[in-house]
């Protein structure tokens, strides 16, 4: 605190003279928002309307050059218990519509696609937890297809066209279907996740077939059957839960059949080479559950260029990242990993299914990342545990804090931060960032939502801005720069003001005030006007400190060849409007920020930068 009076002091002293930070106004921000006639245009079918899959990706593909094109939203939202159906009528995504978008965009000359299989063929990624059976397609002429045609169709058209490239996106089933969508209860989500956290028999590669993995759905690690009482379960919920999951994997499967087939006897004068495959394990567990021969047998089929790795809400923060590493050529990067917490060796949290440093090697390898001694390094990747030991949670973030001081300051080496804390060091780490560094600074930051996915978001982001700097800094505009800028305040912010202090507030006030549940404002139906302006008014105080940090920091602009000094930039303005919910609950929100031109760089006076 008496860091802080001082620093507050100076600075009172430096405005009456005329020397405070330099803030150019973000009311302007359209003036420089308003993207050019892009050749480079992905085809984008989200996994539904959530932020994660929405805004940032948008972000994330601007800040390298590319623009999304995207249905309009109606068609893959998701609609939980009692809020308004979509267009269709129905709680989920309209696939028709989308299948029939797709061919559109392949006619108007598109070549670029990333596209969410669980959106495509079953309406969303709750959705696809909730499907027990084969529902056809019907298209706007009145053709139908079944999912295995739809599927097959589009696969021939897009490789019908060799310039086309395409990443295919999917999901190996969580543990247990959403709550609060489709009827579906809290009391059979935790009995299910139970039930599907059981042991199955471990099939060795030899016996890894469509039909042997879903015959030991219902078997115990010994060959015996479950009895599903023994989980509080009626037999008939073990069935529908069952056919869910055979349902989603019978699919993949055909999927990957499929791609192999292309250019073969059946399916000759088509390319499969343009196409990628990632698969992501959504919600799961250390334990050897009913995915992990699910997980095996879909690695088994995957084919060079394709990849299965945790997590599903940055999968397309992945495929985009490695589209542009790929057509830059990208040959991969020196990377030092540090961590700190002292429990790297377990996983980020009980809903991932690996250790966290078997995560960040399995990454590593996607992007072609070479794990090397700083000395060697390219950039800094530093990871935040959870605390090994509950009383060194400080000297934890303060190691963490002084390592990533001495790059910012000396090294010059890049840095991407993760806070895999799990919420376990509360605001004090995310203070002692705000007080202590140049949050804008970071190449990439996440530790907002879920843990499972903080790897996948912070090497997507990181990696792909290097490059950027690296060896496409002559490409950088007005446009792609400020989408950069908004891919770390969305992260920043987020994490820092909402997750860690403000959705605690919305819930409580949902619950005692509203009398309503934050996990769905319409079910039952409560005052969200009152919880918008809640929402506003406590961002706005929450967020005030860290947008006074990013205002005041410096983002490096330019690293030629990756190596030696950079050229660094100063953020301008920052300010923050629309506030939503997309689901109309607590979990995420949504904002729109706007950034003031960038500025020449902030000098550092007691600690504190200005211009």
């Amino acid at each position: 605190m008496r860091k802080k009076r001082i620093l507050a002091a100076v600075l009172a002293g430096l405005l009456l003279t005329g020397c405070g930070p330099h803030r150019t106004d973000p009311a302007d921000a359209e003036v420089w928002d308003v993207p050019p006639d892009a050749e480079k245009v992905i085809a984008y079918v989200p996994l539904d309307d959530r932020p994660d899959n929405e805004e940032r990706v948008i972000y994330l593909a601007e800040s390298l050059g590319y623009t999304l094109a995207m249905p309009e939203r109606d068609l893959y939202h998701t609609a939980l218990d009692g809020q308004p159906l979509n267009a269709n009528g129905t709680q989920s995504g309209d696939r028709a519509a989308l299948y029939e978008w797709v061919l559109e965009q392949e006619k108007a000359g598109c070549d670029r696609y990333i596209l969410f299989m669980d959106q495509l063929l079953s309406g969303g990624l709750v959705n696809s937890r909730h499907m027990t059976e084969y529902q056809p397609v019907t298209l706007s002429d009145g053709r139908m297809l079944t999912e295995r045609e739809l599927l097959e169709e589009l696969l021939l058209t897009l490789a019908a066209d060799g310039n086309n490239r395409v990443w295919l996106l999917d999901s190996v089933m969580r543990l247990a279907p959403t709550v609060g969508y489709a009827g579906f209860g809290l009391e059979e989500y935790n009995a299910l996740r139970e039930y599907g956290m059981q042991a199955r028999p471990e099939l060795a590669e030899s016996e890894l077939g469509l039909e042997r993995v879903l015959e030991l759905y219902g078997k115990t690690a010994g060959g015996e059957s479950f009895v599903s009482s023994d989980f509080a379960l009626e037999a008939e919920q073990v069935v529908i839960y069952l056919n869910a999951r055979t349902r989603k994997l019978e699919l993949a499967d055909y999927m990957l059949w499929l791609l192999e087939q292309l250019g073969n006897e059946f399916y000759p004068g088509l390319s499969r080479d343009n196409f990628r495959v990632l698969i992501g394990v959504d919600d799961s567990s250390e334990e050897d559950s009913i995915q992990k021969n699910e997980i095996a047998f879909l690695r088994m089929q995957l084919r060079e260029g394709d990849a299965l790795l945790s997590g599903v809400d940055d999968l397309a923060f992945k495929a985009v990242a490695k589209l542009y590493l790929e057509e830059l050529g990208w040959d991969g990067a020196n990377v030092c990993v540090r961590y700190f917490g002292g429990t790297e060796e377990l996983p980020a949290c009980a809903y991932d299914y690996k250790p966290l440093t078997e995560i960040v090697e399995e990454h590593f390898d996607f992007f072609g990342l070479r794990e090397t001694t700083a000395a060697e390094s390219d950039l800094m990747l530093l990871v935040l545990t959870q605390p090994a030991d509950e009383a060194k949670k400080a000297a934890y973030y303060e190691q963490l804090i002084e390592e990533l001081k001495d790059h910012q300051e000396n090294t010059q080496r890049p840095v991407m931060l993760i806070d895999a804390g799990n919420a376990r060091y509360g605001t004090a780490f995310h203070e002692a960032l705000t007080e202590e560094v140049e949050l804008g600074w970071l190449l990439s930051y996440a530790g907002a939502l879920d843990m499972a996915i903080v790897t996948g978001t912070a090497l997507s982001h990181g990696v792909a801005r290097y490059a950027r700097l690296s060896l496409d800094y002559q490409h950088k505009t007005q446009v792609s720069e400020r989408a950069f800028l908004r891919t770390v305040a969305d992260s920043v912010l987020k994490d820092f003001c909402y997750r860690h202090v403000v959705r605690a507030e919305i819930t409580a006030y949902a619950r005692d005030t509203l009398g309503g549940v934050a996990d769905n404002f319409w079910n039952p139906e409560i005052d969200r006007t009152a919880l918008l302006e809640l929402l506003e008014r406590r961002m706005t105080e929450q967020t005030a400190e860290v947008i006074r940090n990013l205002e005041r920091s410096n983002f490096i602009n330019e690293l030629p060849e990756g190596k030696g000094e950079y050229s660094e930039r100063g953020w301008g303005g920052i300010a923050l409007e629309n506030y939503r919910y997309p689901w109309d609950r607590a979990f995420e929100m949504s904002m729109d920020i706007q950034l003031g031109e960038w500025t020449e760089p902030h000098k550092k006076v007691l600690g504190v930068y200005y211009k």
